[in-house]
């Protein structure tokens, strides 16, 4: 007796909502900082962006919490870093300091809006080769300064140069760099520790809540200054990171070498490594 084959089911339509309602949530934070911005009020356009940095931070861990990645939510969270992450903290930049170089001449104005527009574009890129390295980079090391970070090390410095009373035409002439390197860092190979990994267990020892509680305590503080500091802290620490593997990497193959040259646990034919 022959069997009619039955359909394929068709997909199911939709989109999960919780997820989507945090990467939403950020990307609102990403253009109202941008509102913000235009309308002068810096600080409070700094802060929306650390708002969206939160809520980014949520959505994709909420996702795995309840089963509930999609395709659609790892394109949706990448537009909504671009706007949060990429375009907010270069036009808040460009608005804030970038723009009044144009005050020295044609040439500088172009110095200004080019910074941006490096940030803005590595930021770009630095998505673009994060989706396409989904599932085969290492879940412990970011390669390059991940968007998040590199918006937090702009805002801070808005923020804390902000409240020492400094506006953008004061800092005008250190903008630029910093804008560019945090751009140029994104899409550079040096690692960063992503703290995806997390601990291995429930449990984690008894310094890292002290530790918690001192770090939330000098937040409330000086809470511009201390994500300064913590951003400078880890944007030095990727170049550190790379340092230390480098060398680990060169010593390891001196050792090699010095293992072939005296024969020592050799295997049949092998010879020295290929520079």
């Amino acid at each position: 007796m022959d069997h009619t084959p039955e359909p394929a089911p068709k997909p199911r339509r939709g989109i999960y909502l919780l997820p989507n309602l945090f990467t939403t949530g950020a990307l609102f934070s990403g253009f109202y900082a941008v509102i913000a911005a235009i309308a002068g009020h810096y600080v409070d356009a700094a802060i929306a962006v650390f708002i969206a940095g939160i809520l980014d931070a949520l959505d994709g861990r909420i996702a795995r919490l309840t089963n509930t990645q999609s395709a659609f939510g790892v394109q949706y969270d990448s537009l909504s870093d671009m706007c949060s992450f990429g375009l907010a903290p270069a036009l808040i930049m460009y608005t804030w300091s970038l723009s009044t170089l144009k005050e020295y001449g044609p040439l500088w104005g172009k110095v200004g809006w080019s910074a941006a527009f490096i940030y803005a574009a590595c930021a770009a890129m630095r998505l673009a080769r994060f989706n396409t390295q989904v599932g085969v980079a290492d879940k412990r090391y970011f390669q390059g300064l991940a968007s998040p970070a590199a918006a937090g090390l702009l805002m801070s410095f808005l923020w804390a140069a902000s409240e020492a009373g400094l506006d953008g035409t004061m800092v005008q002439f250190v903008t630029p760099f910093l804008t560019a390197i945090a751009g140029l860092l994104m899409v550079s190979r040096v690692r960063y520790f992503s703290f995806k990994s997390g601990p291995k267990s429930d449990k984690v020892p008894f310094y890292w809540i002290p530790l918690a509680m001192l770090v939330l305590a000098l937040l409330a503080v000086a809470t511009a200054r201390v994500l300064l500091c913590i951003a400078v802290l880890y944007v030095l620490s990727g170049p550190l990171l790379t340092l230390w593997g480098m060398r680990q990497m060169r010593g390891r193959r001196d050792l090699r070498v010095e293992d072939l040259r005296s024969g020592a646990d050799v295997p049949p034919g092998a010879g020295p490594p290929a520079t």
